[in-house]
């Protein structure tokens, strides 16, 4: 049990002494230290565990070799006491934790962290963020188990005139604490008011509207579609390509705004875009598949048109001044309708063309496919594969069925439809 000091002073930064006849006993140099270290077998699953000692020459080696010794009789004794000591760090951590309270704040903050982060989209997660620090703030510095269904009905009743704020407020609250309950951060028997109150109060009288209220879900007529497809050019040409991909493919707007070059192949019954899983809303759902839209019409030909400019890349890219995403966004599109509304206000000195037909929005042209798919014929779960919706109950778990010819055959139906809903508002049968 021999120990030369002049050897440790000369040791450098990564190296280490072995102590003779203290088996798993050292002395390693960092950059600033010198530790006495244990190193051995756990006794509980035979994996290597290292307990500190003490820096060296502060722990002479009469007391790290004393160390060494009531370390080394516990492991013989079936104890690990590396685990112990993380054990204890744990426990003084909850302890504290307790101590201070678990704060609705912090209850949030573990729950956008530790789910919502991971489980959802970059793109929701920063919109749960703005929401949360929006509205939560009355509760931030609550303790989350002192909650009471009062509280989170007065909470909710405040925002009752934004109902689908409201709504979606209550909705992650309810995720929030069902997270917290499921980590353990709340005691079991901590009701989840958020999910009891409320329920069904909390419905979207629809905007106003220069005095008119309007519902958020609207199905254009025929001859109100005819005429927005002839008017579709006056938009921007991103703007008006999506719009009339909206129509001709039936597809989500997160979708087509992400489309790439690169997924669209031609095959022995025409050309196909593939939406990858990734991409669509159902990427979440262990059934679902990358989603395939048949080109045909109009579609096939603004996604050549733009394959030739933009190449395999996104064909619908971000324009110079975005800080997002590489591609244009949902919200964009969504704005620039809005802003050719007749009842928007926004910049009165800018003349600019209005829509003829108003009160609607992007993804009201996917509601008006699937009801003009139904109103020609097509069957129920051709027309909900063609939108790309997941067929529910057992019905989804046993129909394996793809879909693709029927898809192709229904939207080529489609496409007759909408080109003679146009020509007969005097629009040319193709631009």
């Amino acid at each position: 049990m021999n120990f030369d000091p002049k050897a440790a002073k000369a040791l450098a930064p990564g190296q280490h002494i072995i102590v003779a006849g203290c088996p798993g006993l050292r002395l390693e140099r960092t950059e600033a230290f010198s530790t006495w270290t244990y190193r051995y077998r756990s006794p509980v699953d035979g994996k290597l565990r290292q307990v500190k000692i003490g820096h060296w020459p502060a722990v002479s080696f009469a007391k790290a070799m004393g160390a060494w010794e009531a370390l080394r009789d516990r492991r013989e004794a079936g104890e690990d006491p590396a685990a112990q000591r993380r054990d204890a760090r744990v426990a003084k951590k909850v302890a504290a934790k307790k101590a201070v309270g678990y704060t609705v704040e912090r209850l949030i903050h573990d729950y956008l962290e530790g789910h919502v982060r991971h489980m959802r989209k970059p793109a929701s997660y920063t919109e749960m963020q703005r929401v949360f620090g929006r509205l939560a703030g009355p509760l931030n510095d609550r303790q989350a188990e002192s909650i009471t269904r009062t509280d989170a009905f007065e909470f909710l009743e405040a925002l009752a005139d934004t109902p689908v704020q409201a709504r979606l407020i209550r909705q992650e609250m309810a995720g929030a604490w069902d997270y917290a309950l499921d980590a353990g951060r709340l005691p079991d028997n901590t009701p989840n008011w958020w999910r009891l109150v409320m329920k069904r109060k909390l419905k979207s009288k629809g905007r106003l509207r220069d005095g008119e209220r309007t519902t958020a879900k609207r199905v254009l007529r025929a001859d109100e579609v005819g005429a927005l497809v002839r008017w579709f050019p006056n938009f921007a040409p991103a703007v008006a390509d999506l719009l009339t991909l909206y129509l001709w493919t039936g597809c989500r707007g997160g979708e087509l705004v992400q489309m790439e070059g690169a997924e669209v192949t031609e095959e022995d019954d025409g050309f196909w875009w593939t939406c990858p899983k990734a991409k669509t809303k159902n990427a979440r759902h262990e059934r679902a598949t990358d989603l395939r839209v048949p080109l045909v019409g109009r579609a096939l030909a603004i996604v050549q048109a733009r394959q030739v400019r933009h190449g395999a890349g996104y064909l619908f890219p971000a324009g110079t001044k975005s800080a997002g995403e590489p591609f244009k966004t949902q919200r964009s599109l969504a704005f620039a309708v809005h802003y050719r509304q007749p009842y928007n206000k926004s910049r009165p000195e800018v003349i600019r063309e209005r829509l003829p037909v108003t009160h609607w929005a992007p993804h009201d042209l996917r509601r008006t496919v699937r009801t003009m798919l139904a109103s020609l014929g097509c069957t129920n779960e051709v027309a909900e594969s063609v939108l790309g919706h997941l067929l529910p109950g057992v019905q989804g778990v046993y129909n394996l069925h793809a879909y693709d010819k029927e898809r192709r055959e229904w939207l080529t139906r489609l496409d007759g439809h909408i080109e003679a809903l146009a020509a007969s508002t005097g629009l040319p049968a193709r631009p």
